[in-house]
């Protein structure tokens, strides 16, 4: 396919022709080549003996590049410290390869505590006094989550590094992402914002809250409020990665497990499936040596029971035991016998006793029962009126009969 050709103006500069312009006028305004510059250091590196730092203005959110080369050092009355409020004098240079501007440091003056490090210690302070970094709320991590969520830039390298190492660690586990802007003014409600849809949908068994390495001032939304809150009040563990190893923020505080970067909250997560494996095998060998202990144990008391009944000659002492039976057998039929005689002579004669006393026998005799209304018997002739008939009772039959007469 043929290209229409293109007339290019006179005036078209290359590349490099406008890198070249930019920095001709820049570094040759005397204005820019010493000049004064308050602000916020944010962020500081050190690389080689060369210190390399962002002056930010957080009133206005705008921020510069700033160096102090090697050279430079030893003439510094202070040298750049994240968080602090410095007074910097220095000269505009731009780094052609990179197309950016930066500060050259010639001198730098302390200013006092950055506006920007004290909000964050006063939040600090107040989270810390309501408990929200208590070492007592920390959870443990489940030991094998089947459903981990992560909160991330979808486009971010920190969300390819996780997903990596998860899928290394252990093939198969579902990783469910809450997309959230982790840089800028509407990273912290959209941080917050993706940590309660984890919480909402209730699948995760675990949270990873991560983003990848930058500028200290990349980092600013995790030392928001409604985050470091959102984390506190998570119903599932979390796990946070956030920046480098150097970086830490209130968020990181507040989680139940601070890893210094996602591939570090990602491996923290989840065990590797080869230590799974190892752990099994270590497990399965103690309960086999426990086994093999507990038999040994009963083989050796089995053996000595063995020698000791063997010692203890049972037929004899059956012969024995039997013997004794054998005699008391006896004496329990002796005392058998005995009670026995006993009670039946007791029994005859309280049968000898009973045919004395009974009244049949008596009235077998002559003798009679006389009675008196109710059943009331009569032995006094006073205890009847004349006329008043009374029951006579006789050994075979009864009477009843009239009082004539009576005589004392």
């Amino acid at each position: 396919m043929s290209r229409i050709p293109v007339a290019v103006p006179d005036t078209a500069l290359s590349v490099a022709g406008v890198t070249d312009y930019i920095q001709a006028l820049l570094e040759q305004d005397p204005q820019l080549s010493h000049i004064w510059v308050m602000g916020e250091v944010s962020s500081a590196n050190d690389r080689n003996g060369h210190i390399f730092f962002t002056l930010q203005d957080p009133e206005a959110s705008a921020a510069i590049q700033a160096v102090v080369w090697r050279s430079q050092r030893p003439k510094l009355a202070t040298v750049p410290t994240a968080g602090e409020q410095v007074l910097l004098l220095g000269q505009i240079r731009v780094y052609p390869a990179r197309g950016q501007y930066q500060l050259s440091t010639l001198q730098l003056l302390p200013a006092g505590a950055g506006l920007q490090a004290l909000k964050r210690r006063q939040l600090y302070e107040r989270l810390t006094a309501e408990g929200l970094f208590d070492e007592d709320l920390k959870r443990s991590l489940p030991t094998y989550p089947q459903r981990i969520a992560v909160v991330t830039s979808a486009q971010a390298a920190a969300w390819g590094d996780i997903q990596r190492t998860l899928q290394q660690r252990q093939p198969g586990l579902q990783v469910l992402l809450s997309p959230a802007i982790v840089q800028g003014a509407q990273a912290p409600q959209s941080i917050a914002a993706a940590i309660d849809r984890v919480s909402q949908d209730a699948r995760a068994e675990l949270l990873i809250v991560a983003r990848g390495g930058g500028a200290r001032e990349d980092l600013d939304a995790f030392d928001d409020e409604q985050v470091v809150r959102a984390i506190a009040t998570c119903p599932m563990p979390v796990v946070t990665g956030i920046g480098h190893e150097r970086d830490e923020t209130l968020a990181d505080l507040a989680a139940d497990v601070y890893a210094h970067t996602p591939t570090a909250a990602a491996e923290c997560s989840v065990p590797h499936l080869a230590d799974v494996w190892a752990d099994h095998e270590d497990r399965r060998q103690a309960v086999k040596g426990a086994l093999q202990s507990a038999v040994q144990m009963h083989y050796e008391q089995v053996a000595d029971l063995r020698r000791r009944l063997e010692q203890l000659r049972l037929d004899r002492h059956l012969d024995q035991e039997r013997l004794r039976l054998t005699w008391q057998k006896q004496q329990l039929r002796q005392l058998v016998n005995h009670r026995l005689q006993t009670a039946q002579q007791q029994h005859r004669h309280l049968a000898q006793t009973l045919q004395t006393l009974n009244p049949e026998a008596v009235l077998k005799r002559g003798y009679a029962v006389v009675r008196a209304e109710r059943d009331r018997v009569i032995d006094n002739a006073k205890q009847v009126n004349v006329g008043e008939q009374l029951q006579v009772q006789l050994a075979q039959g009864s009477l009843t009969v009239e009082v004539k007469q009576r005589s004392p």
